[in-house]
């Protein structure tokens, strides 16, 4: 039986004098209102739920005032699963399936996403405050796995040389995680003796096989709190401030306008020709924006930059 909460915790730990750090996610509610607003099969609500949870986990370990978008591209019956956080921890998803997809309750991540070996995973850091022609730190490397756990962790492996282990879990209902990574410095508390190579890997490899204990209906079924206290309570761990994910938004009717620009005068107005105004949804929401033909000149008028939405808003015609 599925825990029902109505906030949202992401609980940081340290083993002290160890070069191992870790996150619990209980991220639940979010995951909630992500659904509200989508109907999606089964086994899609499966890997997006854990994506979401892993944004936040990914999210909250970097020192970046920006969000971190993580994308899956691919060539199966399910095109792309995209999960934003920011910050804050406050983030948004949403999925897009090709059309006519059907989808196998059981289906695997390589059949609905790698269906033709040409699937892509993809990291963007995108920067709160640009300065002028700074572009988003972005890394692409083919999906490489068969669940969304391990396509990160082969990521962080081979990106950013983080040994990191994810075990992640959802449902309609629930989405949880825990993340642990092997620091690449010696840790440990200040003054403290280094630690060798081969107490790091010792620690590291104890860690990872109390983690590995962990079953996927266990973390759907059990708190935060008591998740920590069952794996770890034989270990010295240092336990931060919790924090807390939330579902935020960040479509806006000039975000909307910005992408309505970089499609083109031509193309808003064969729409507008057609329907006699341009009405987009927004893919992570469902907020509607109308443009109607004043609109739509006062924007073709403006002199003001185009920003992307990512990814685009469904132009409804």
């Amino acid at each position: 039986m599925s825990i029902t909460l109505t906030t949202d915790v992401l609980q940081k730990f340290i083993f002290e004098n160890a070069a191992v750090r870790g996150e619990f996610i209980d991220i639940s509610a979010t995951w909630r209102e992500v659904l509200s607003r989508h109907d999606y099969p089964p086994a899609v609500k499966k890997l997006l739920g854990q994506m979401v949870g892993a944004g936040a986990l990914l999210s909250a370990n970097l020192k970046f005032n920006g969000s971190i978008i993580m994308q899956i591209h691919g060539d199966g019956p399910v095109q792309l699963l995209v999960v934003e956080c920011d910050a804050e921890l406050r983030l948004r998803a949403t999925a897009k399936l090709a059309e006519g997809a059907v989808i196998a309750d059981d289906a695997t991540l390589p059949a609905m996403l790698n269906a033709n070996g040409k699937g892509r995973f993809i990291i963007t850091l995108d920067p709160a405050d640009k300065v002028p022609g700074q572009q988003p730190y972005q890394g692409i490397v083919p999906l490489d796995g068969d669940d969304v756990a391990t396509v990160i962790e082969n990521y962080m492996l081979r990106s950013e040389q983080l040994d990191t282990k994810l075990w992640l879990a959802a449902d309609d209902n629930v989405s949880r995680g825990l993340l642990l990574q092997k620091l690449p410095d010696h840790g440990g508390k200040a003054g403290a003796e280094p630690l060798t190579q081969e107490d790091a890997l010792e620690t590291w490899n104890r860690a990872v096989i109390l983690g590995s204990t962990l079953k996927e209906q266990e973390l759907l079924e059990t708190t935060v709190d008591v998740l920590m206290q069952r794996l770890f309570w034989e270990e010295t761990i240092r336990v931060f401030d919790p924090l807390s994910p939330s579902f935020h938004c960040t479509c806006t009717r000039e975000k909307v306008g910005n992408m309505l620009k970089m499609l083109g005068r031509d193309e808003v107005d064969s729409v507008l020709e057609e329907q006699g105004h341009v009405g987009v949804n927004c893919d992570f929401c469902g907020q509607h924006y109308d443009y109607d033909k004043v609109d739509c000149a006062q924007l073709f008028a403006s002199d003001e930059p185009v920003a992307a939405l990512i990814p685009a808003s469904d132009v409804k015609h």
